[in-house]
């Protein structure tokens, strides 16, 4: 059934494509998600990452030098039959001519924008944290340091943001919600009525964001999983994945080219390898070690099969991200307390650290076998420790060699 509705989605989005492509010209407003300066034959250009009003991801070449990221335009398009489908829905290369800059939409969202970032004195540290909190454009210079750390998961929205979202808001109305329960409806479930005013506001939240590929996923996740759990059913299953991936890929059909979301779907898959063959270690080990030493060892492999920055720091990445479960609340309240400055000069000494990377690139035929043995860990626990064990031999080679 699913796979008859994603059909029917995909023949609907190529219609939208063929009646693109025919245009001579197409007008639309666009946000600059960022800037990459290039030079050609001496002559320095600028190509646009657009996120379009239609929702569509456009690259484009300017010689303008006055945009910034974040900036709305109004662009006019050139298309062609050259755009492919999996382009238009991915991401295509389209030839445009700016009109104009128009001033940003006074939405909540800019408004929350400008709130962060008078709060800080350095830019980047605006961007970071806008970054984090509204998915924002990270700015090219503050990404590099970034992927040197091995952190560019903490910046992306996703699952371990929602989760942490969801414990602290849960903890917080859960405190106000039981003196009540007590009191007047002992005969309610906290669970039901806390966690339904919980994914109201994730909900709120993802809209807030412009609801970036991953953390569509993790919601629907967290969304069908807290009423798994409502109904008792089990939780960690790789039929739940595979289902909700199959309803997400219906329902947003370009979701098939995002890599983003399949590398988010690949985090997931692994937490539950790990939590299937660690059942008998202790819960504390699971979640402080086993869990975010695991999933960075084996999510490597497929990392170094599509972007290549390798830096001994990167090692750093699971002690880092234990600390942004506490960073992360932590930020969020210094800012509702206009104090959002705090963990500046923290954060930029520990942006200051890497000076230089390599490139290490994994080929297409052994991405491809990593996955097919990762799928077949689901099955058997030989396969699991095959995986590992290619995954540790690959960091070792990779960071200590």
């Amino acid at each position: 059934m699913l796979a008859f509705v994603l059909v029917l989605r995909l023949g609907w989005e190529y219609s939208a494509y063929r009646s693109f492509v025919s245009q001579p010209l197409y007008y639309t407003h666009a946000t600059i998600l960022n800037l990459y300066p290039k030079e050609r034959n001496g002559k320095h250009y600028t190509v646009l990452k657009l996120h379009s009003e239609q929702g569509r991801t456009i690259y484009t070449t300017t010689w303008r030098k006055d945009l910034l990221d974040g900036e709305r335009v109004y662009v006019q398009l050139l298309p062609t039959d050259r755009i492919g489908f999996w382009d238009y829905l991915g991401g295509m290369y389209c030839k445009s001519h700016l009109k104009r800059i128009d001033p940003p939409l006074p939405t909540l969202r800019t408004h929350l924008e400008r709130w962060i970032a008078d709060q800080h004195t350095d830019p980047d540290m605006a961007a970071f944290y806008k970054g984090i909190f509204l998915a924002s454009p990270i700015p090219r210079r503050l990404r590099k340091p970034i992927a040197q750390l091995g952190v560019s998961h903490l910046v992306a929205l996703s699952g371990f943001h929602l989760g942490i979202l969801w414990g602290v808001l849960y903890a917080l109305l859960l405190a106000m919600y039981r003196p009540l329960q007590r009191r007047y409806f002992p005969y309610r479930h906290a669970l039901q009525d806390v966690g339904l005013v919980v994914m109201g506001l994730l909900g709120y939240y993802l809209w807030l964001t412009g609801s970036p590929p991953s953390l569509v996923r993790s919601y629907a996740m967290l969304l069908v999983g807290w009423g798994m759990v409502l109904m008792g059913i089990e939780l960690v299953s790789f039929t739940f994945l595979a289902s909700i991936t199959m309803v997400l890929l219906a329902l947003f059909p370009p979701l098939i080219v995002s890599l983003g979301f399949w590398l988010s779907i690949s985090g997931v898959l692994y937490i539950f390898l790990v939590l299937r063959y660690c059942q008998s270690s202790p819960k504390i080990l699971v979640a402080f070690a086993c869990i975010p030493i695991g999933i960075f060892i084996l999510m490597q492999p497929l990392v170094h099969g599509i972007f290549g920055v390798t830096t001994p720091w990167q090692l750093l990445s699971p002690l880092l991200s234990l600390g942004f479960v506490l960073l992360y609340p932590l930020s969020f309240g210094l800012h509702l307390l206009g104090q959002g400055s705090v963990l500046d000069g923290m954060l930029l000494g520990l942006f200051s650290w890497p000076k230089n990377s390599s490139e290490q690139l994994i080929p297409l035929w052994g991405m491809i076998g990593y996955v097919l043995l990762s799928l077949l860990a689901i099955r058997w626990r030989w396969a699991f420790y095959v995986l590992l064990g290619m995954a540790v031999g690959y960091v070792g080679w990779v960071y200590l060699s």
